[in-house]
């Protein structure tokens, strides 16, 4: 077992200024300032909610694209995965930087980064040049998933985190909401470069707002093991591996949902774009909920369970995407609004155990590299399920189709953690870490 018979490790700190030096561990958090956790958590929020504006928006506005550049099934999915494509090959290096310099600096300059691309990518004259542009400023999103959840790991202890990253992860579907709510609107009234001008002002903007507010913690703590041998061992860590698949799944029909749900309802149901856009905003709000209830839920009842949850969010989502594709000719918006807000409490709010979980699981010293790692799972299913959606939809000719293979893989994914929790608990994944290391 990689680090047996070594002696134990020094444990340092990495000062904001990048310098080291050997320090005892100390809680997380700082119990003198109570009252500013909760500031962390509403401008981790809002980064959150503005950046995801910008990734979520993309997905509102699929129907203006294929309009504008006569896209096929395919080339739609690739405009959602343009711009999730690079965080795929950064989201490892982002994740080394914030346990090494913190949250404040490379927050904000991945926000900074994500509006500016963003702005530029509504100056594209083709389709190809859209996609390039998407793909250069979608770099800076990886700063905001698993910098947010870091701050607010921060500031938390395990046993109150629940709460406090559910809220924090409402950012994503709030952005996307706010995203779905106005920008077809706006697309429609001044045409869909104006509504990506829109999405790269208020990144930048949420991305100001966070570096001018949020203070990281007064020192880094982490073990000083190297990186290439840490970043093995976490990936042959058994605990990573519901983690990797259950966000790799999950992900993809949150992402096939915010692509394609508006098309569907058009083509399908003959739904215009702004009223589905309603019923995806429906859906993205009760997200929100999901978020925040199943994370103080975990907190409550399932503070060492808390994959449990995302067991029972992979078969609700599974059941409501079989509704979904059946749903008759002629239904009324009502009725496909119920199944969207009930499918996106669900197929979004899984996201606020899930990370809480991941948190509370990584080494001592490295939550940054953990939650980047993991998330690099969702970015695929991020990059890769929206197009392979839309691939299903022209080969088969039937969004039905589509919906019930997106739902037979929750299925297995869910048979696959539960057999994995009936192998292995959690306490004894974290232990054979810190044994592993420490030549226990």
């Amino acid at each position: 077992m990689l680090g047996r018979n070594r002696p134990p490790r020094r444990r340092v700190v990495t000062r904001s200024n990048g310098e080291e030096e050997v320090a005892a561990p100390r809680e997380e958090g700082d119990a003198n300032r109570p009252l500013y956790r909760w500031v962390v958590v509403l401008v981790a929020t809002a980064v959150q909610a503005a950046t995801g504006y910008v990734v979520l928006g993309i997905g509102a506005l699929t129907g203006f694209f294929r309009d504008a550049f006569d896209l096929t099934g395919y080339q739609t999915g690739m405009v959602v995965t343009a711009v999730a494509l690079a965080p795929l090959f950064v989201l490892v290096p982002v994740g080394r930087m914030l346990d090494r310099f913190g949250q404040r600096a490379i927050v904000t300059a991945g926000g900074l980064w994500l509006g500016i691309g963003a702005a530029i990518a509504a100056t594209a004259s083709s389709f190809p040049i859209l996609l390039a542009f998407l793909f250069i400023g979608g770099a800076g999103y990886a700063t905001s998933q698993p910098g947010g959840s870091k701050a607010v790991a921060g500031w938390f202890r395990s046993e109150r985190r629940g709460l406090a990253m559910g809220i924090r992860q409402t950012g994503l579907p709030l952005g996307g909401a706010l995203a779905a709510a106005t920008l077809p609107a706006i697309a429609e009234a001044r045409g869909w470069q104006t509504a990506l001008m829109t999405t790269g002002g208020v990144a930048t903007v949420g991305a100001i707002v966070f570096g001018l507010v949020y203070r990281d913690p007064a020192a880094v703590e982490r073990d000083d093991y190297p990186f290439s041998e840490t970043l093995k061992r976490l990936l042959s860590e058994r605990f990573m591996r519901p983690i990797l698949g259950s966000g790799l799944v999950l992900v993809s029909a949150q992402l096939c949902v915010v692509a394609y749900l508006l098309l569907f309802l058009r083509d399908v149901h003959t739904i215009p774009l702004t009223t589905g856009a309603w019923v995806l905003s429906v859906s993205q709000i009760l997200g929100m909920g999901g978020r925040v209830l199943l994370g103080a839920w975990s907190d409550k009842r399932w503070h060492s369970r808390r994959l449990h949850l995302v067991i029972l969010s992979l078969m609700m989502t599974a059941s409501l995407l079989c509704v979904l594709a059946w749903l008759p000719e002629g239904v009324s918006v009502g009725a496909i609004g119920v199944v969207a807000a009930l499918l996106g409490f669900f197929a979004f709010g899984w996201y606020g155990p899930w990370v809480v979980h991941i948190s509370d699981i990584a080494p001592r010293g490295y939550v940054g590299l953990t939650l980047a790692l993991s998330m690099s799972a969702t970015q695929l299913g991020i990059v890769a399920a929206p197009p392979l959606f839309g691939l299903l939809v022209d080969i088969s000719g039937s969004y039905r189709f589509a919906w019930l293979v997106l739902a037979f893989g929750q299925v297995i994914c869910a048979l696959g953690v539960a057999f994995h929790l009936s192998r292995v608990s959690r306490e004894d994944s974290e232990v054979e870490w810190h044994r592993s290391y420490q030549g226990v």
